[in-house]
């Protein structure tokens, strides 16, 4: 797997944190820092994608019943 170096300045209250947690569940800072920043990524691109969907006047809007239906619940 390629890696890039990238610096990030923490305020000192998270780095603390950090340091705290990466030693109580045997981790390094790098590892909790690419999982925290691949799920965040994550979710903000769904997110973008939902609000994108909301804002598409073609994009047509069903009820819960009309899904349920849809999927057979």
């Amino acid at each position: 797997m390629s890696q890039k170096v990238t610096s990030v300045r923490l305020s000192l209250a998270t780095a603390k944190r950090l340091d705290r947690l990466a030693k109580e569940i045997d981790r390094t800072k790098s590892q909790l820092i690419n999982k925290a920043l691949e799920e965040y990524l994550e979710e903000y691109e769904d997110y973008l994608i939902s609000i994108g969907r909301l804002n598409d006047k073609n994009d047509k809007i069903i009820s819960e019943k009309e899904m349920r239906n849809k999927l057979g619940l």
